[in-house]
């Protein structure tokens, strides 16, 4: 599969055909590349700020978005670096709380595409190394890193401790299983227990590594204290105390499954000593925490009229849990759309005593499944517009899910653009 984006603007566009012309490295393990394509940029990664690091198979981004809302109510200039974009490109790369501009952008991916010719970098080692080049280049008082996949071999993982404040790891499931599953030496043969392997890589000697403890296996529990053990990292755990206090509380996301999200966020910043963040200016984060198309409620706009609609980006059985903990004893009508390499019962099987009817559209430019591969109830619609065209007219909420792409593509048609 291929991360394609597009761009308004002809100049961002010129270098994004040249990002989505890269191959895609078969097979290729470890960080050499990206090292490589950084030391010919300066080594940017190593002149960022106090940098917060967050792994996790669900939850990482809202953890991600906890820690920014945070960290500017405190009133510092934050930089993020996130992934997938939802609409546009620059989504990925947050410069000192604003987007990055097209100019800017256009500029940085032409540097660095220039600068790594020869190297064959992946799309995502790219994307990270234009992010750490602007991100050293503007000033900031922290920076808040999404691994994109695993972490081991996540291209983000070339950070130091010099840099580091905190890592966290968010909850666990099983995702991505054709890469971080893939057959490798000594490492854990169990599934869960070889995906927190994976998670834990990107602990760092003397940097504390906050985990959510309690919501894992005892296997991947061991997994995690292993690899933290090897690499000499400080293991912190978010005490179930603080995830009770949270409950009680209003979250700018809604979901119980965000209360810990939201703590693991808080003790980061409680295991590091780089920033100062107040109680006052944690309360306030909390509050404006904003993460499109995770249990997002979209706005009344072109796609959704003046319907109930909730988006979700959620595509594995962890998030089709969480999703139907929020609308437990209500009936929904489900809009879904899925990659074609996601377990198509992921969502279905958890959800299945609220949907009230499953509409099933194409993920726009990716492999997807077709409506047949989730049981006989499934309808096919051609799109997100015709499946709202064929909803019946009751009250009932309606849930579009399956993909971080489809959702993109709802909040385009919505027209509701992540800023």
């Amino acid at each position: 599969m291929r991360d394609f984006a597009r761009s308004d603007s002809p100049d961002v566009q010129r270098q994004l055909d040249r990002l989505g012309a890269l191959s895609v490295p078969q097979g290729r393990l470890g960080l050499d590349a990206i090292r490589a394509l950084l030391a010919r940029l300066g080594d940017p990664h190593k002149r960022l700020p106090p940098t917060f690091h967050v792994a996790g198979t669900n939850g990482k981004g809202s953890t991600c978005a906890f820690l920014r809302a945070m960290l500017e109510a405190q009133g510092y200039r934050v930089h993020v670096t996130t992934s997938p974009h939802l609409v546009r490109y620059n989504e990925r790369i947050r410069v000192a709380g604003e987007l990055i501009s097209d100019e800017r952008l256009a500029a940085v991916l032409g540097e660095v595409l220039d600068a790594g010719a020869d190297l064959e970098p992946s799309f995502f080692e790219v994307t990270i190394a234009a992010a750490f080049t602007e991100f050293a280049r503007e000033p900031a008082h922290a920076c808040v890193v999404e691994v994109g996949l695993g972490g081991r071999f996540d291209a983000t993982n070339v950070l130091e401790p010099d840099v580091l404040a905190a890592c966290g790891i968010a909850a666990l499931g099983i995702d991505h299983e054709r890469f971080l599953l893939a057959p490798d030496s000594d490492v854990p043969e169990e599934p869960v227990a070889r995906i927190a392997f994976e998670k834990a890589g990107i602990a760092k000697r003397g940097v504390p590594l906050v985990t959510l403890r309690e919501t894992y296996p005892a296997i991947a529990r061991d997994a995690i204290a292993a690899v933290a053990a090897k690499n000499a990292a400080i293991i912190r755990d978010v005490d179930r105390s603080l995830v009770e206090r949270l409950s009680r509380k209003d979250l700018g996301l809604p979901g119980a499954h965000q209360h810990w999200n939201a703590a693991l966020a808080i003790a980061m910043l409680a295991s590091q000593d780089r920033l100062t963040v107040s109680e006052t200016a944690i309360e306030r984060g909390l509050a404006r925490t904003e993460w499109p198309a995770r249990l997002h409620r979209l706005s009344n706009g072109p796609l959704v009229g003046n319907r109930e609609v909730w988006l979700d980006g959620g595509h594995n059985r962890s998030a089709g849990e969480a999703l139907a903990e929020h609308f437990r004893g209500q009936c929904i009508h489900l809009i879904l759309g899925m990659l074609e390499a996601k377990d198509p019962q992921a969502l279905i099987d958890p959800l299945a005593g609220s949907i009230a009817s499953l509409s099933v559209v194409p993920v726009p430019g990716h492999d997807y499944h077709e409506a047949s591969a989730f049981g006989s109830a499934a309808l096919a619609s051609a799109d997100l517009p015709a499946a709202f065209s064929g909803l019946a007219g009751d009250e009932f909420p309606v849930l579009i899910a399956g993909s971080l792409y489809l959702a993109g593509e709802a909040l385009r048609l919505n027209g509701e653009l992540p800023d």
